[in-house]
C-alpha cells in the first residue's frame, strides 16, 4: 500500500517516528516485569533484517517465531508487534495474538492468520484482524518491528478481535515477564 508512496514523501517524514519509547513493552503497566523472556526467530536474527517474504514487497506472511525461559507460573501468553518508526504518533500495530500456555513455545510461519490453527487474533493498525506486514514508506529510513511477549499470571478475557488499548489493559498488574525480539525492513 505505501510503496507507491513517493520517497520524497518518505524523506520529508523522517523525524516522523514515535520511538522504542512508546513501544508496549516499556510502558508503565508492563515495565516492572522482568525482560526474562527469550525470543527468536529462524527467519532473522535480532536487530536485523526481515527478510522480504515476510514484508508487503513479498509474500507478507508472519515470520516463525520461538520464546523460551517463560516463568513456571505463567497462565497466558500475549504477543503485539509494532512498528516503532511508522510516521505516527504511537507505533503502528502489525499484529495481537494471545492464548494459553500450556506446550506453545513457537509459533509456526505464517501463523498469525485466520487460515489454520492459530492463537487467538486481535486487530492491528488497519482494523483488521491478523498479521500487517511491513511497509514502511520509502524514503523513511529503516523502520524497528518489535515482536514482544509477554507471559501474565491470568487467562485475559479480551473479548472479540481486540486492540492495542484493551491488550494493554489485560497486561496492567498482570505482566509477570516480557521478552523483545525486534527485526528491521527499509525501502
Amino acid at each position: 500500500m505505501l510503496e507507491k508512496l513517493p520517497a520524497s514523501v518518505g524523506r520529508a517524514l523522517r523525524r516522523v517516528r514515535p520511538g522504542l519509547g512508546r513501544l508496549v513493552c516499556h510502558r508503565e503497566v508492563v515495565s516492572s516485569a522482568q525482560p526474562v523472556i527469550e525470543v527468536t526467530s529462524s527467519a532473522f536474527v535480532d536487530h536485523e533484517s526481515i527478510p522480504v517474504r515476510y514484508t508487503a514487497d513479498g509474500e507478507g506472511i508472519s515470520p516463525p517465531l520461538r520464546w523460551a525461559k517463560v516463568p513456571d507460573s505463567t497462565r497466558s501468553l500475549a504477543l503485539i508487534v509494532e512498528d516503532a518508526d511508522s510516521p505516527t504518533p504511537a507505533p503502528l500495530v502489525h499484529a495481537i495474538a494471545w492464548w494459553p500456555v500450556p506446550g506453545i513455545a513457537a509459533l509456526t510461519e505464517g501463523a498469525l492468520t485466520l487460515a489454520g490453527p492459530h492463537p487467538t487474533l486481535g486487530t492491528n493498525s488497519f482494523l483488521r484482524v491478523g498479521w500487517l506486514p511491513p511497509d514502511p514508506p520509502p524514503g523513511h529510513g529503516p523502520h524497528r518491528y518489535a515482536f514482544q511477549i509477554f507471559a501474565l499470571d491470568h487467562d485475559p478475557e479480551l473479548g472479540a478481535q481486540p486492540g492495542r488499548r484493551a491488550l494493554i489493559g489485560a497486561l496492567r498488574g498482570h505482566t509477570i515477564a516480557r521478552g523483545l525480539l525486534i527485526g528491521q525492513y527499509e525501502r
